[in-house]
């Protein structure tokens, strides 16, 4: 299983409902995918505050590395992903990603 991790930065005037539509929309794409599954997201409320401006995060779980990338080259997905972009601070310089392979890790 791949564990797709997505933390952002976003603008200040962005608001929550509109990180909160993006969610629901990448939650929806999840929903249809065959080997995606579990969209969880939505702000840190972190007792350690070390997010570095990091506030919001996603995770979902894919199957497979092809799975993951059936996701990534989705056009839905890369609508959705550039405007997560526009919302960024920084643009792609506020969007951390890290994959892992769950399994590897046992």
């Amino acid at each position: 299983m791949i564990r797709h991790i997505v933390l952002t930065r976003f603008r200040p005037e962005t608001s929550e409902d509109r990180i909160a539509a993006l969610y629901s929309q990448l939650s929806a794409l999840v929903d249809k995918l065959p080997g995606a599954r579990g969209f969880t997201g939505g702000r840190s409320e972190s007792p350690e505050q070390m997010e570095q401006g990091y506030r919001h995060g996603f995770v979902i779980d894919f199957d497979s590395w092809d799975a993951l990338r059936h996701y990534a080259d989705h056009p839905e997905h890369k609508a959705l992903s550039s405007q997560l972009v526009e919302h960024a601070s920084g643009g792609r310089d506020g969007i951390l990603v890290v994959d892992l392979d769950v399994e590897a890790r046992r």
